[in-house]
């Protein structure tokens, strides 16, 4: 299906640097962002068309219901921020459901996504739109400034997931809400099987003849095994300081949306 991973604070002994999964290899921690880059530098300008072929348009539905839990507001000022969100899929939903005083920020660490989703907005959204070069690690964002943070099947690729928490947190206003889209743990004993079939064997074929990159794709497939199961993910989410914590799977468990609140 799709998009990145779980951070370890595990050592290397020899060298002593911090390690962490790349799919099913372990690299060190200071390598895997480039690595990640690399993926999605590969894969930008076919984003969006093997999202729809990889999930036979799933991926559509999971996101309208995300937006039905954030519930833009159609009345009143509302900042938003997406991040991972290069292609800007998320955020023209949210714009489109949200009131003329919505605004979103997309922030993404590559480069040609933002391109794209620059690109696809073009003069849509009258300025309500903008497109940030910047870390989910290290936001370059003040403060207290948005109403709701969106995170779609891109919170497997950050290398210290739990900074990425702490940040969303820091951004969010009090009362403010962490959505976030990612691929879980499938809970159906027949469905898994025919899951793992088509991830490992079917989506890097996709890959290689539609965006021309097998290897990128199941690097995606192997990260999505790698991620934390929903209660262990929730208890990362806790731990950053959100409360009312839940998380809902979707079609059997192949994704879950988590949710969190900044009560204060």
């Amino acid at each position: 299906m799709t998009v990145a991973d779980e951070t370890t604070g595990a050592r290397d002994g020899t060298t002593g640097a911090q390690e962490t999964d790349f799919g099913f290899e372990r690299v060190a921690l200071a390598e895997k962002q480039a690595r990640v880059d690399d993926v999605f530098r590969s894969v930008a300008k076919r984003y969006d068309l093997m999202n729809d072929l990889m999930s036979g348009g799933l991926h559509r539905a999971w996101k309208a219901q995300l937006i039905a839990m954030l519930r833009p507001s159609r009345t009143r000022p509302f900042r938003h921020l997406d991040v991972a969100g290069g292609t800007g899929d998320v955020a023209f939903r949210v714009l489109e459901a949200g009131g003329p005083q919505a605004s979103v920020t997309v922030l993404d660490i590559n480069e040609a996504m933002l391109r794209v989703g620059a690109e696809r907005a073009g003069a849509r959204f009258d300025g309500r739109i903008d497109f940030v070069t910047g870390n989910a690690e290290t936001l370059p964002l003040p403060d207290a400034t948005f109403d709701a943070y969106t995170i779609a099947f891109g919170i497997r690729n950050v290398p210290r997931i739990e900074l990425a928490l702490q940040e969303a947190r820091r951004v969010l206003k009090p009362g403010g809400r962490f959505l976030c889209l990612e691929f879980s743990k499938v809970d159906l004993p027949v469905l898994d099987k025919i899951y793992d079939a088509y991830s490992f064997h079917v989506i890097p074929r996709l890959g290689a003849r539609v965006a021309g990159d097998a290897e990128s794709y199941r690097y995606l497939v192997q990260s999505i095994r790698k991620f934390p199961s929903p209660g262990l993910f929730a208890g990362m989410i806790e731990q950053a300081g959100f409360r009312h914590v839940t998380h809902r799977p979707l079609s059997g468990g192949i994704v879950a949306i988590h949710s969190g609140w900044k009560v204060s």
